[in-house]
């Protein structure tokens, strides 16, 4: 008897499409003391978009980079303990544009230095930033964004600081080693990632800079975090904040750096950001062509 072939059943591996309860990688916020340098170094240099629509004084200016921002308010510079990733398309031009610019933050500790396909970039007042070439297998389909943020920490914290994300904000966090040195990996939202890595170099004092956060599970992660005594403002309906990472277990202070946490209900949560193409100028220009793509086309 003929029996009718039936189609094998596809095989998915359905955990890559899990994503943790940290949602959303919002913001940087690092202060700057010269407004005028920081528009040259991220707007000119790296080729970033100042946001049109929000905060467009001369105290504060956000700087988009895919989905995600720089926020730069101006006061005494702060120096984030670790590294921004950026992804970026043309890293040809970018070091093109940041050698153009060269002459004008002449006297800051700006520079940068290219390695194969990734540029490292210090900015005016001692920001490290890595910029890396699209990659499929590290960072998904993005072309522009900011894939991590790589925070410093002592040694013997990484563990630590993985229970902390996974007992009080419910998130997924692992620990490994890369070139010798411990880490833990928190993944958010559906490309970005707060890295924290050990090292024996010593660390400046903490002095004040924040990231910004969104999370699914927005009563619970403050009910843990007021359990401990860790939250630092109760800003508004659908925001706090907290500064200290600490040992579930213990209590004892692992790493510090300020949370801002936004519920999935913040008016700004998956904000659509403007992102323009840097290649395009006055001088070469086609209409349909201002915008930068920020992910990859479909294959």
């Amino acid at each position: 008897m003929n029996q009718t072939p039936t189609a094998a059943t596809p095989v998915f591996d359905r955990s890559t499409q899990d994503v943790g309860n940290i949602v959303e990688f919002g913001h940087v916020n690092i202060r700057v003391p010269d407004q005028q340098q920081a528009i040259i170094f991220y707007v000119m240099g790296l080729g970033l978009t100042r946001d049109p629509y929000l905060v467009t004084g001369v105290d504060n200016a956000w700087i988009n980079v895919g989905t995600c921002q720089f926020h730069l308010p101006v006061g005494p510079a702060q120096v984030l303990r670790g590294v921004v990733g950026l992804v970026m398309a043309d890293l040809d031009a970018l070091t093109r544009r940041l050698g153009a610019v060269a002459r004008r933050l002449d006297g800051t500790r700006f520079g940068f230095a290219r390695a194969g396909a990734q540029v490292d970039v210090i900015c005016p007042w001692g920001n490290r930033i890595r910029v890396h070439a699209p990659d499929a297998a590290r960072f998904g389909p993005m072309v522009l964004g900011m894939p991590y943020v790589q925070l410093d920490v002592a040694p013997g914290a990484a563990m630590g600081i993985a229970r902390f994300y996974r007992d009080v904000l419910a998130a997924r966090a692992s620990t490994g080693t890369d070139a010798g040195a411990t880490h833990t990996r928190v993944p958010i939202g559906f490309g970005e990632s707060l890295v924290f890595c050990e090292t024996d170099q010593p660390q400046p004092a903490y002095d004040g800079h924040h990231i910004q956060i969104a999370v699914a599970d927005f009563s619970g992660v403050h009910r843990r975090l007021l359990e401990r005594g860790l939250v630092t403002e109760e800003s508004n309906q659908s925001q706090y904040r907290f500064q200290d990472i600490v040992d579930p277990a213990s209590g004892a202070v692992l790493a510090s750096v300020e949370h801002e946490v936004r519920s999935m209900r913040h008016p700004m949560y998956a904000r659509r950001l403007v992102n323009r193409d840097p290649a395009t100028t006055n001088s070469v220009f086609a209409p349909g062509h201002e915008a930068a793509m920020w992910r990859m086309r479909p294959a």
